[in-house]
């Protein structure tokens, strides 16, 4: 296992230094779930919530905060990316999948990007239907694959 690299001399925390990496394409997919009642998925779906249009607002929602990670995440460096999409998708009964892409052509990887867009999407559908429901579960949260890097491409087993 190599050491953690976000730690300087004195044993505090720094921002990797990534200005010798090598320029590469840069693929990360993360997905999140909310846990809901049937009705309040429906009503999700029919789009009858009363704030408006849940998965048009939570898209933009996660595509900003993919674009905004580094001004989350400490350590993040700020990137350039040059995709984002996001897909969601439901069991029919009480469940919607949240799925991000995130590319970049760049020295880092884009995973945090990918894991915070679909955080921001399912808090977002959580704050748009709250008034429905209160007890709305999100997660787990978690990354499916990543692509390029000096560490090579990874995949989950729930992939």
């Amino acid at each position: 296992m190599e050491p953690l690299t976000h730690f300087n001399e004195e044993g505090r925390a720094r921002m990797v230094d990534i200005s010798e990496k090598e320029i590469t394409k840069r693929i990360a997919v993360a997905a999140s779930s909310v846990k809901m009642n049937p009705d309040t998925l429906m009503r999700i779906k029919v789009g009858s919530v009363d704030k408006g249009d849940v998965l048009a607002v939570a898209q933009v929602a996660g595509i900003m905060a993919a674009k905004n990670t580094s001004q989350w995440i400490p350590m993040c460096h700020p990137l350039q990316l040059s995709g984002v999409n996001i897909h969601f998708e439901d069991n029919g009964h009480d469940t919607l999948k949240i799925t991000a892409e995130v590319k970049t052509t760049g020295k880092t990887g884009v995973e945090m990007e990918a894991l915070t867009a679909v955080s921001a999407a399912a808090l977002t559908v959580y704050d748009m239907c709250k008034a429905m429901q209160k007890d709305m579960s999100i997660g787990p949260t978690h990354l499916i694959s990543k692509e390029g890097g000096k560490n090579g491409d990874y995949r989950s087993s729930e992939a």
